[in-house]
């Protein structure tokens, strides 16, 4: 019998349930659509401008935008962990505000080394961002709604996407008609400072946990709690501590499906405005800037659909792995097109595909770490598939920019990043197999001792 129907009713799981994802998962959506606009902003500034005042070649721009990685990784697990000391409240709103400042103040970057010491700092300041998010919607979504919570949470990439190219075009050619800043700057500052707007709110808006939250009735509370409970694997609640989460060989394995994911989202991410710039070039055709920015943002408009269709599917059918495999394979698929036709529709068919199996993998993967793990030693768990994952962030942009400046083509770097989207596919689907095993492996002594206790 359904778990919601044996602990209160029905009707009290339907009203409780619409309660929490109308009120927490648009904030969570609209905060990430505003953390991915000013983690990519620098792709919109660089063919607008950037690089020409900054002297940028290929690889300077992708060590640039991937260098924000670096800062990230190195305070993520520690954000982490400090967000269970202060609370998710208190700290994602710190994250929100610190990096918003930083974003904003990169528009004033004068040379390349001062490029590099803002992203830096702008990976310093988000990190622990998304793990926190993740870990968040644990204490609201028990698994049967956790690959659906996280689709919404993670469509801001995809929204983000279809919103920044028209946004930055805009933004850009105010800038240009506006005496003061240059228009990619003015481009970079405007969209940093929505996220210190948001921080302040989130601060004022969000509940740490269901226990808190006036909003919702004590009988909704004790639901939430006991369903979560109820649903939570066997084997997730022996891996609770940190040093469990650490030890555990599926989270590391985890973290280098989720690199070679990260991978191919930053490693096409940060180069398609100037893969559409450069067809002028290549193929003799151009375009005005809405049409450019209407050609970048259709690829992550289509993936943004795809993406809900896929996390739905996945969650009803309990499996992970294979649909993170399917859509991985799709994505190399797309982007081994986009890098060996000499056409450009084809070329943006490939890029759509690759947008749609990279953007519709991301949730689906997050379910698998949230099944395996609990307590504190989610939080690090989390955060080190998120740390090692975003090395991929770094590897991406600037390993892309690189073997294109060495090789002139795209040919190389974009087969690279097909190779780690299989793998990563393959990775999950044998994560998932052995996590059923333990599973199994768990009910079965719980069936022979509460057995041998009759």
């Amino acid at each position: 019998m359904d778990i919601r129907e044996t602990i209160i009713g029905p009707e009290i799981a339907r009203v409780t349930h619409r309660r929490v994802v109308w009120r927490i998962l648009p904030f969570v959506f609209l905060m990430y659509l505003v953390n991915y606009v000013d983690r990519t902003a620098l792709a919109f500034a660089a063919p607008n401008g950037m690089n020409d005042d900054l002297q940028l070649t290929a690889t300077m721009f992708g060590f640039a935008a991937g260098i924000f990685f670096i800062g990230y990784i190195l305070l993520e697990v520690p954000s982490n962990l400090l967000m269970q000391k202060f609370g998710a409240r208190k700290w994602i709103a710190r994250i929100m505000v610190s990096w918003g400042i930083i974003a904003a103040l990169t528009a004033f970057v004068q040379n390349y080394e001062l490029l590099l010491l803002a992203r830096f700092l702008l990976g310093v300041a988000e990190a622990g961002f998304a793990p926190a998010i993740f870990l968040y919607l644990t204490f609201w979504f028990s698994n049967r709604n956790r690959v659906k919570a996280f689709s919404i949470f993670l469509l801001g990439i995809p929204v983000s996407s279809v919103i920044t190219a028209p946004l930055a075009t805009w933004l850009i050619g105010v800038g240009n008609a506006t005496p003061g800043l240059e228009g990619w700057r003015f481009m970079i500052f405007t969209t940093g400072v929505p996220a210190i707007i948001i921080g302040v709110i989130a601060f004022f808006y969000l509940t740490d946990r269901p226990e808190q939250a006036k909003w919702l009735t004590p009988q909704q509370k004790d639901f939430l709690h006991k369903e979560i409970e109820a649903e939570t694997d066997t084997s997730a609640r022996h891996d609770t501590s940190i040093k469990a989460a650490l030890r555990n060989a599926k989270v590391w394995a985890l973290s280098i499906a989720y690199m070679g994911i990260v991978y191919g989202l930053y490693g096409i991410g940060f180069f398609v405005p100037s893969i559409i710039d450069g067809f002028s070039k290549q193929f003799g055709t151009t375009f005005s800037p809405i049409q450019t920015s209407l050609l970048i943002a259709t690829p992550y408009a289509i993936a943004a659909i795809c993406m809900l269709f896929w996390a739905r599917h996945s969650a009803r059918t309990g499996d992970i792995g294979w649909h993170v495999f399917i859509t991985t394979t799709l994505g190399a698929i797309g982007i081994l097109i986009s890098a060996y036709v000499n056409n450009p529709f084809m070329i943006m068919v490939g890029v759509t595909l690759c947008a749609l199996g990279v953007i519709s993998s991301m949730p689906v993967l997050w379910g698998l770490p949230a099944k395996i793990l609990s307590g504190v030693g989610a939080a690090a768990g989390l955060a080190v598939v998120n740390t090692v994952g975003n090395f991929g962030g770094f590897a991406g942009p600037y390993l892309t920019g690189w073997l294109t400046d060495a090789s002139g083509s795209y040919k190389l770097p974009f087969t690279l990043l097909a190779i780690f989207l299989i793998l990563s596919g393959v990775i999950s689907v044998l994560v998932q197999r052995s996590n059923r095993v333990l599973v199994k492996a768990h009910s079965d002594q719980e069936l022979e001792r509460s057995l041998s206790t009759h």
